[in-house]
């Protein structure tokens, strides 16, 4: 991989302005949607399409090649959960495949997968799912996910190099602790209401971080 001089990543101050600025109009036209009962489904399924667009681009100008591959599962999940609203368990292992992709990049960063941890958490949150009578397979496939998001993010927090994908996997673990609540009100039902403004609130900025954290770096290898 090659070395990103001062004059490439100064050329790219623009583009990463342009993706902020459209992410940023684009996540205000949709929360004023929601706040309406409008209807902000396709804005919202835009924002990841933005997001996908400008990881490829980073990635063809000496970026991140697996924050592109990342943002394109996040798109394949998101037309399922968001914009067809069906075939869950499809959404759901798509965000696997995601998950298993940041887990790359954290391996990459440190060296540690942490697989002991994760094999430990798994069954255990499948045993508490089970004794609260919500074992279901999408809630067991759905508890493997978060597991290794859970993880992951904590993971994150140790890469001083890594600040904005930290900030970006938190952020998006945030959305998907609403989502959860949204779907299982019955846990703490005083914050389904909240639950159901946090999810988006959280997952674009979350997403836009994730994608800025894959742009090029000066002097460094940012596969």
């Amino acid at each position: 991989m090659k070395r990103i001089g001062k004059n490439e990543t100064t050329e790219m101050a623009p583009v990463k302005k342009c993706f902020v600025g459209l992410e940023t109009a684009l996540y205000l036209l949709f929360l004023a949607l929601d706040a309406f009962s409008a209807g902000g489904d396709g804005v919202k399924y835009l924002t990841i399409v933005v997001c996908l667009l400008a990881a490829v681009w980073s990635a063809r100008h000496g970026g991140s090649r697996l924050m592109a591959w990342a943002m394109a599962f996040t798109l394949a999940a998101d037309t399922f959960l968001l914009l067809l609203d069906r075939w869950y368990g499809a959404g759901i292992v798509l965000f696997c495949v995601v998950q298993g992709l940041y887990l790359a990049r954290i391996r990459r960063a440190c060296g540690r997968t942490l697989w002991a941890l994760r094999t430990g958490l798994v069954p255990a949150a499948w045993v508490l799912l089970n004794a609260l009578g919500m074992g279901t397979a999408l809630n067991l496939l759905a508890a493997l996910y978060f597991v290794n998001f859970l993880v992951n993010a904590c993971q994150s927090l140790t890469l001083r190099s890594e600040r904005l994908f930290a900030a970006g996997l938190w952020l998006f673990l945030l959305c998907d602790v609403c989502v959860g609540l949204r779907n299982q009100p019955s846990l703490l039902p005083g914050l389904a209401g909240a639950a159901q403004a946090g999810m988006w609130l959280f997952y674009l900025p979350g997403q836009v971080l994730l994608v800025l954290s894959g742009f090029p770096k000066r002097r460094e290898n940012t596969t």
